[in-house]
């Protein structure tokens, strides 16, 4: 029996006074968090809550969401976090299909989710600076199964309605001890983020990680790169995470800042997200660190491979699969495939979801009985056993009939000095099927056409795999981590241009 709270009160214990969070204006020991939460759990027990009730929660990456995080789990109770951008109709959504008790949002944030549990006829609380829950006594801790569903993580639902992954006391616990061994986390470590903690690689990937070793975590509510470089001196931070689009924002936002600006920080952790080699090449220079990429995914805990620090990182490459974890390439028949060879990536391990919450057929879907997921990913190895992900297969462009993989074309666009961002989709056509389309942000002050990103990518790669539709726009759409949203990209108004040919628009 063990609950994820286990970690903070071993470490409250033992350093009482070691800082454990760090925010905008205060910082939290572990003494205060263990506290603080025991108190949250015991408010859940007061108001009628009971071991395995679920518990929304919308909230920024604030020391008091970890609070209310942390409670949710010494209570016993699974936590179901939600964007902070949630709607009305999306939280009414989660809170009927989790079959919520109770709904929590930040005092900043909007209506929608106390209008959702309104709607719902749920209890609403309202999560306050220092999340303070007055009179309410510390709970003992509730003594779990690892195999207990701890925390409920809706998928971004690009097909469909999003599907509640279960993640269970042993996947978390796991996380954050693979996290930790995989970066050479300890208690001496500084590690910042402006990732979401309502998200799977800022949630169970960095700040289990953090709690796991006793490790101070450094927050930042909404990701600013000027912020962002202004934490990282601020707390003099060893360790950051975060996805490749903050990496490159702070790359453009760093100025003439030199590597011994930044001389503590030593590892930076990039996942979310395909790593361009020309940004992880250019930022390892400038911030004088290593950046390293992993692969993982909502259903496994944020886990599947890394890339290893005494081999350090293999351009193109996500690593080997992480400590305790395994992961194959497979063709259409289910076999493994051998090094080159492109097919769908599995992984199997302690961080692998229970499954889907409610959803039987899709969890035989994506579940083997013997525990391996089908991740919907397309990969390969090479010879040292490296993952590199090629692309998701509902993003596959099929253009008369070749396979277009975007994250190829993206890595030449992203080497073009002159481009900050590019998406590569594909966009209906009625010769092709598909045409491959790019919508691409620009340096400020360049003067890049579609003429030239043709030219560009016709010199590097194969014909069919040119864009032959080309978008400037000023920045691409994003999700909470930073993470391009293609599905957000309104495919049918891509066409070709009459008069360019084969690029569709020039720069406005």
């Amino acid at each position: 029996m063990t609950s994820v709270f286990d970690p903070v009160c071993r470490h409250a214990a033992a350093a009482p006074e070691s800082i454990a969070l760090r925010g905008a204006v205060d910082q939290w020991t572990y003494r205060q968090l263990r506290d603080a939460s025991a108190r949250y759990a015991g408010a859940l027990a007061a108001a009628g809550l009971s071991p395995g009730d679920r518990v929304l929660v919308a909230a920024p990456s604030v020391p008091e969401f970890v609070v209310a995080y942390l409670g949710i789990q010494a209570a016993g109770c699974v936590v179901v976090p939600v964007n902070t951008m949630v709607t009305r109709a999306e939280a009414e959504y989660v809170l009927g299909d989790a079959g919520c008790s109770l709904a929590i949002a930040w005092h900043a944030l909007g209506p929608a989710v106390a209008e959702a549990a309104a709607a719902l006829e749920a209890p609403f609380w309202t999560l306050s600076p220092s999340a303070s829950v007055a009179g309410a006594p510390p709970a003992d801790v509730v003594d779990r199964d690892r195999d207990e569903t701890a925390a409920i993580l809706y998928t971004s639902g690009t097909t469909g309605r999003p599907k509640g992954a279960q993640l269970t006391v042993g996947n978390l616990l796991s996380a954050g001890e693979i996290g930790a061994e995989c970066s050479r986390v300890s208690n001496a470590d500084r590690i910042g983020t402006g990732l979401p903690l309502f998200h799977v690689f800022g949630q169970a990937s960095v700040l289990m990680a953090a709690l796991t070793v006793g490790a101070s975590m450094s927050l930042l509510a909404r990701f600013d790169p000027a912020s962002m470089l202004e934490m990282l001196r601020r707390d003099r931070l060893t360790i950051m995470a975060g996805v490749p689009t903050m990496w490159n924002a702070m790359l453009h936002a760093a100025g003439d800042a030199s590597p011994a600006d930044f001389a503590g920080l030593r590892v930076a952790v990039s996942g979310g997200a395909s790593l361009p080699g020309e940004i992880a090449r250019a930022f390892e220079a400038h911030f004088g660190c290593t950046l390293l990429e992993g692969y993982g995914l909502t259903e496994t805990a944020a886990f599947g491979t890394f890339n290893d620090l005494d081999r350090g990182a293999k351009a193109g490459y996500t690593g080997r699969a992480v400590p305790r974890m395994e992961v194959q390439v497979r063709d259409d028949d289910g076999h493994e495939c051998p090094p080159g060879t492109v097919g769908e990536v599995h992984i199997k391990g302690p961080t692998v979801m229970r499954g889907y919450w409610n959803r039987p057929a899709d969890t035989a879907a994506a579940l083997s009985p013997d525990g391996w997921l089908r991740t919907g990913d397309l990969g390969e190895t090479d010879t040292d056993g490296d993952l590199r992900i090629v692309d998701r297969i509902k993003d596959l462009i099929i253009r008369g009939g070749y396979n277009v993989y975007p994250g190829e074309v993206e890595e030449v666009l992203y080497e073009h000095p002159d481009i900050v961002e590019a998406a590569v989709i594909g966009a209906p056509d009625d010769h092709y099927g598909e045409e491959v389309a790019a919508l691409i942000a620009a340096r400020p002050g360049s003067q890049l056409d579609a003429a030239e990103v043709s030219s560009w990518a016709r010199e590097r790669l194969s014909a069919y795999k040119i864009p032959r539709i080309v978008r400037f726009v000023d920045a691409l759409p994003k999700g909470p981590t930073g993470k391009i949203l293609k599905r957000s990209i309104d495919r049918t108004a891509l066409t070709r241009d009459p008069v360019l040919g084969d690029v569709a628009t020039r720069r406005p």
